[in-house]
């Protein structure tokens, strides 16, 4: 496997988990549980993989800290930073776009900590793929909202700490760290982070019913290739921020599917943005 068809599977995992996430908030699901069914249904899928591969799920005492670190302030923090972000800004698209621009900072961190190549051609493409996502992503219809001006530094948070969990992944890999043993370790401490604030909030796992749960085991499953396949990215690809910009670029088919299932607005300046995001997703990959 390729770099490119890692990313090209993330890809559409990333939207179909998106998809899910959407369903499951019409259905007034609490977001605790979606956030626990994208920790504990890929830590399940994870362990068995682990267990058929025959994976060593020992180590070492510094990569051991390094992982809760970041599951405990990048992953669990970042999620939490960048759902105040999007809640308090006087637009989604402001906070969205802000964040997803860790791109750029892990694309030009990783030419001076790990030697990664960045090209002309690159830097093109995923200037295009950020610039026509903010097309997509901004609703102008939405500028009046009230807002909170909190939502820039937590906004600036999601930002460092998404780019802060691309690199120290990286590293890890680098490392020799097997993309499935740190996922396990990572997803087991995110998932007792969930569990604990569930716990707190009281939240009753019961009254989920047959669909909302059918609907969080689709997010799980969908959460766990996006996740996997991204690590995989992560490892084959020249700079992980191409792979961050592949990513990003799924908003693009998730406006489309979106616009098809959900009946979202889908006007002209969008599409705009979906062809232009395409075509530097394309330049990316050639």
């Amino acid at each position: 496997m390729n770099w490119v068809i890692a990313s090209l599977l993330m890809f559409l995992s990333s939207v179909a988990l998106y998809l899910f996430v959407r369903r499951s908030n019409q259905l007034k699901t609490p977001q605790q549980l979606n956030n626990l069914s994208m920790f504990l249904i890929p830590l399940i899928v994870y362990i068995f993989l682990a267990i058929n591969s025959g994976v060593n799920l020992s180590l070492s005492i510094f990569h051991f800290v390094i992982i809760i670190i970041q599951s405990v302030f990048f992953s669990y923090l970042g999620n939490v930073f960048s759902l105040r972000g999007i809640e308090y800004a006087p637009n989604p698209g402001y906070s969205l776009i802000i964040s997803k621009s860790y791109v750029v900072f892990t694309a030009i961190a990783s030419t001076f900590l790990f030697n990664s190549p960045l090209t002309s051609k690159s830097i093109v493409a995923i200037g295009m793929i950020m610039l026509f996502s903010a097309v997509i992503m901004i609703d102008k219809s939405k500028d009046k909202r009230e807002s909170d001006n909190r939502w820039l530094p937590y906004t600036i948070g999601a930002f460092f700490c998404a780019g802060l969990l691309a690199l120290s992944t990286k590293y890890l890999l680098n490392l020799g760290v097997p993309i499935l043993t740190r996922l396990i370790y990572s997803m087991l401490i995110v998932t007792i982070l969930i569990l604990s604030e569930i716990r707190i909030k009281k939240v009753n796992l019961l009254e989920t019913s047959r669909t909302q749960f059918t609907n969080l085991l689709m997010i799980g499953l969908s959460g766990a290739i996006f996740m996997y396949f991204m690590q995989v990215g992560f490892n084959l690809a020249p700079n992980v921020g191409y792979i961050n910009a592949v990513n990003a670029g799924s908003i693009s088919l998730l406006a489309l599917t979106s616009s098809l299932i959900f009946k979202d607005e889908l006007n002209l300046i969008k599409i705009f943005g979906i062809i232009g995001v395409t075509i530097g997703l394309i330049l990316l990959f050639i």
